[in-house]
């Protein structure tokens, strides 16, 4: 049963897929489709040379600590049945990270580009946490 307000589907069979740009890319699924098929869908979309650093992952909405990585492999219709997935949202990260960043962005400074948003955003978050952690420790 599709929940109001759902984070993971667009429509039934239609999933969204947040980017670090703050953009959202919709992928219609069926019983066969795989988490593979989705982020090799998006490497051709965002010209991404170096898609083995990348995954799709879950984030918990409401604790952005907890991120779940999805295997390739997996089906989406199975990850989206799952009964508490609507508490997710699902994003396209970059999970592995390059040994030399310099060479990555020589290679490939999409993927280059696509890293420093997420860290960027990381980081936010986290000055962020630390920020709020320090004032609510002060009152």
């Amino acid at each position: 049963s599709m929940r109001k307000g759902n984070s993971l589907l667009f429509l039934p069979n239609v999933l969204k897929v947040y980017l670090e740009n703050g953009q959202t890319k919709a992928f219609k699924f069926d019983n066969t489709t795989t988490v593979k098929d989705i982020v090799l869908t998006l490497k051709d979309k965002l010209s991404i040379r170096a898609i083995e650093y990348f995954a799709l992952v879950l984030e918990q909405q409401y604790s952005i600590t907890k991120l779940l990585l999805l295997h390739e492999d997996e089906f989406i219709q199975k990850v989206v049945q799952k009964k508490d997935s609507h508490d997710y949202r699902c994003l396209f990260r970059v999970c592995f990270i390059p040994r030399d960043p310099v060479d990555l962005l020589q290679d490939d400074p999409s993927t280059f580009e696509y890293l420093f948003l997420q860290v960027r955003e990381a980081n936010s978050l986290f000055l962020l946490g630390t920020c709020c952690r320090s004032v609510l420790r002060w009152r």
